[in-house]
């Protein structure tokens, strides 16, 4: 393994692990403003974290992002895990 793969690497580790600090800041303080809106199980956020831990942040990201846009009062929810 080179210099540059080690680098990348780590930078994917290290923006998986910002993108899942932020989605726990939003259960921190939002969430509990909102209440528990989500038709899903597991929650979008809690999919969201699982996602970005199974595939890496960019794919993750993607899924998540997915999974947010079909959480709508259209869809019929259910048992959805990443």
């Amino acid at each position: 393994m080179n210099l540059l793969e080690i680098l990348l690497q780590a930078l994917d580790g290290l923006l998986a692990e910002t993108m899942i600090f932020a989605v726990r800041l939003y259960q921190f303080f939002l969430s509990p403003i909102f209440g528990r809106q989500c038709i899903y199980q597991p929650t979008c956020s809690h999919y969201f974290i699982g996602a970005v831990k199974k595939y890496g942040p960019i794919s993750g990201l993607l899924r998540g992002a997915w999974r947010i846009c079909r959480c709508n009062p259209f869809c019929q929810g259910g048992y959805d895990p990443p």
